[in-house]
């Protein structure tokens, strides 16, 4: 079977503020909550989904409801998550709603070829808008505080920070089949060196962004970081094939873990960042009408007989 990863799938990080989290990403970036449920392995932590108008793969930005304290920033992790949208006019847009609303952002800026504005959430979570030229389709939210000409249209390039390469890059090239493209200067140390992975079609969907930053100190999961990253895989019969190819390399790995929106692998690559394929299907859909996604707390269905003391224990966020 030829295997190919066709994109990023889904980013997953952490919030200790779930309400204001639920605040920024529905009214400020006007993303659409499409799942609202918990954390399968951690039923009293929410796991929220913001993505586009239909929860499509490829647009899911989700948070885990932890009570940490803040991220220390280091190598060793994923530090910084693109959002794409179309075209200048867009970030110039995107550049007047953050001064506006006290948003703590950027200049729109050239970087790798592309145009950019970076900014923070109120925990410090690092995010960058990308114009990815308004290539692909689309599916804006008609609720959404933004218009839907500038709407956040899915998930851009994931960046990593790793002391070495040399491992990182094996498991890249010989256990996923990304293919290094290109190289430029990290926009804060330009002494250090970003390599650009591109998967399944290229283009700013489907990249991995490598930093190799030996001079930082490992970084310490919390409150504004990001918990890992999850990459595509079209059906039920690739994630099989991929399951076999982990093990096939003896890549330590969870096994098939179905989380009945789709189906998931998680394994570390050699510099402790936690990777998962996630299959396309059958997605958020499958329990909910499209209409009405997000608006009450779902649960998978081993997880439903448990459904009035996990409810119980969460806490609103409208």
């Amino acid at each position: 079977m030829d295997l190919n990863l066709s994109g990023i799938h889904h980013l997953t990080a952490v919030s200790a503020q779930i309400r204001e989290n639920h605040r920024f990403y529905t009214q400020t970036i006007g993303m659409r909550l499409v799942k609202r449920s918990v954390n399968q392995d951690d039923v009293t932590a929410y796991h929220l989904f913001y993505a586009d108008a239909k929860g499509s793969p490829g647009t899911d930005l989700t948070f885990f409801d932890w009570p940490m304290p803040r991220e220390r920033r280091g190598t060793h992790s994923i530090t910084r998550t693109h959002l794409r949208v179309p075209g200048l006019e867009a970030l110039q847009w995107w550049a007047q709603h953050f001064r506006e609303a006290g948003a703590a952002a950027g200049e729109i800026a050239e970087r790798d070829g592309r145009l950019m504005l970076d900014f923070e959430d109120s925990e410090g979570q690092r995010l960058t808008l990308i114009d990815d030229g308004g290539a692909g389709e689309a599916y804006p939210w008609e609720r959404s505080p933004v218009p839907a000409a500038y709407q956040v249209r899915g998930l851009g390039p994931i960046m990593l920070s790793v002391p070495v390469l040399r491992p990182t890059d094996a498991v890249l090239q010989q256990a996923l089949n990304m293919r290094p493209v290109r190289e430029y200067a990290h926009p804060e140390q330009a002494k250090h060196t970003v390599h650009v992975y591109e998967m399944g079609p290229g283009g700013p969907s489907a990249e991995l962004h490598v930093a190799v930053q030996p001079d930082l100190p490992p970084a310490q999961l919390g409150a504004g970081g990001v918990h890992h990253v999850a990459f595509r895989t079209p059906t039920f019969e690739t994630y099989d094939g991929w399951a076999e190819r982990l093990n096939e390399l003896r890549i330590p790995n969870s096994g098939k873990v179905d989380r009945y929106w789709f189906r998931s692998l998680y394994f570390r690559e050699p510099n402790g960042i936690l990777f998962e394929i996630a299959s396309d299907g059958p997605g958020f859909g499958v329990d909910e009408d499209e209409a009405t996604l997000g608006e009450k707390v779902v649960l998978a269905p081993f997880l439903e007989p448990r459904r009035d003391a996990i409810v119980a224990n969460l806490k609103p966020i409208d």
